[in-house]
């Protein structure tokens, strides 16, 4: 737009003389007053609103401004639009309090400052170290650092342990969780190392640093579920991982010391109730077999002598019927049992000569030698 000239050929854009040299806005006197020609703001601010005029579709400056509201508030009315992704949960606040929730996708409320929306990640695992810190120094990446004043704790036999653990949660409730808890992640750490604490003070330290480590992470998931639920936390425990189990480090070395004599007294009872595991049932079987045998020698013994009773008592019942015959018969059976063992030698009555005889005994044993 053409600066207004009705004052001079030799005005500039702010009213003062072009031909002395000066600059802008100057009078004869080289500084600004009342008579050295000041920019004129009212002329200013009139051609503004001119230059607003001819952009706006009517000529009215009224007519404009309701333009220009309409659209304000047109822009206001679509700022109410929000989405809520897959892994969100929204909340809608009326005034600052809980008004409704909504669910994935495009939605809307009425624009600030009547409500507003937040959209907290319900599916993203969150995670809380306890007696431990992870380095912040770049160099240090990976390592962590022992927080003592969390990881020291009480056994039930009133020894102490140096426990570091993890606690993994998830949001299960977002209104629960953005209203009933103030600090969310002080909260879950606070609930984690009380329930660690009461659960190792109820066992002795032994199982705590060997095979009760999995029971334990299940008890205190359980225990931290069930406060935060009271609380109305609206968090859920996903997962307890103890990270570090160890006695103090000042008693570490005794400690291991302790363990390794205690493991070699394990090893040699073990050993020595090998050892009886099988010398014992040898010694017991032993002992049945001999018992055994005793037995049965008794049963032949008694068998045997019952039968020569039997014997002896028959024979004598014949003996009284024919003594004479019963006699001959019993000398004859004992010439038999006698010599039918040894070598035999016939000589003639008068002894004056030996009869040769032919050794049939010693040519059969010869054969069955063969």
């Amino acid at each position: 737009m053409p600066w207004d000239n009705n004052s001079g050929n030799n005005q500039n854009p702010w009213g003062s003389g072009g031909g002395s040299g000066k600059g802008p806005g100057r009078g004869p006197g080289g500084g600004r007053g009342p008579g050295g020609n000041e920019p004129d703001i009212e002329e200013m601010i009139r051609q503004a609103q001119e230059r607003v005029s001819r952009l706006l579709p009517s000529a009215g400056g009224g007519s404009g401004l309701v333009v220009i509201i309409a659209v304000l508030l047109g822009l206001w009315a679509l700022s109410g639009f929000y989405r809520v992704q897959a892994d969100e949960q929204g909340v809608v606040l009326r005034f600052g309090k809980f008004h409704t929730q909504t669910s994935p996708g495009l939605n809307y409320h009425l624009p600030w400052p009547i409500e507003t929306a937040v959209t907290p990640k319900v599916t993203t695992e969150n995670l809380v170290d306890i007696g431990m810190r992870a380095s912040t120094d770049r160099r240090s990446a990976g390592v962590t650092r022992d927080v003592p004043e969390e990881s020291l704790m009480l056994t039930g036999d009133e020894n102490i342990v140096d426990v570091d653990f993890s606690v993994f949660w998830v949001i299960k409730d977002a209104p629960d969780f953005l209203f009933n808890i103030q600090n969310p992640t002080g909260t879950v750490k606070a609930v984690a190392e009380s329930t660690m604490r009461e659960i190792i003070g109820q066992n002795d330290i032994q199982p705590i640093l060997t095979e009760q480590r999995q029971t334990n992470e299940e008890q205190v998931k359980a225990l931290m579920q069930k406060t935060l639920d009271e609380y109305g936390a609206g968090i859920t425990i996903t997962r307890v991982k103890m990270q570090k189990v160890d006695p103090p480090a000042a008693v570490i070395d005794a400690f291991r010391d302790v363990q390794a004599a205690r493991a070699d007294q394990e090893r040699a009872r073990n050993e020595a109730n090998k050892y009886a595991n099988r010398v014992v049932p040898e010694a017991q079987g032993e002992a049945v077999r001999i018992r055994r045998e005793a037995e049965a020698y008794r049963a032949q013994t008694v068998a045997e002598a019952d039968g020569e009773a039997t014997r002896f008592a028959s024979i004598y019942d014949e003996y009284r019927s024919a003594r004479g015959v019963t006699r001959q018969r019993m000398f004859l059976e004992t010439l038999e049992k006698v010599l039918g063992r040894t070598n035999k030698v016939i000589i003639e009555q008068d002894g004056q000569g030996v009869v040769p005889y032919l050794p049939l005994d010693q040519l059969k044993r010869n054969q069955e030698a063969k």
